[in-house]
């Protein structure tokens, strides 16, 4: 049970590092590290990080479905409360960088 929720947790911070990254890429004029300088200088750091955090609630809800399509499968509420947690823990960083 800790194993699979550890697991989802990991996902979620993965999940939002990586739209954190993909929304740098397509919408920003300069590279990622430039753009994660510019960020924490000038205090937009918490608005990236929450549009990141969008990919988490895809993660969220592919772990509570059990059919996708004509394919069936088993949810997973432990992989989902990991989920939870990494948005948590992404929405108290958002707060840090903001406030």
């Amino acid at each position: 049970m800790i194993i699979k929720i550890i697991k989802g947790f990991l996902l979620g911070l993965t999940a939002n590092f990586i739209g954190t990254y993909l929304y740098v890429y397509f919408f920003a004029p300069f590279s990622f590290e430039t753009m994660m300088e510019s960020a924490v200088e000038k205090g937009f750091m918490g608005g990236l990080i929450g549009l990141g955090a969008v990919l988490n609630l895809l993660l969220f809800f592919f772990f509570l479905t059990t059919k996708i399509y004509k394919f069936k499968k088993v949810a997973q509420p432990y992989e989902a409360r990991g989920v939870l947690m990494a948005t948590i823990l992404a929405a108290l960083a958002v707060m840090y960088f903001e406030f």
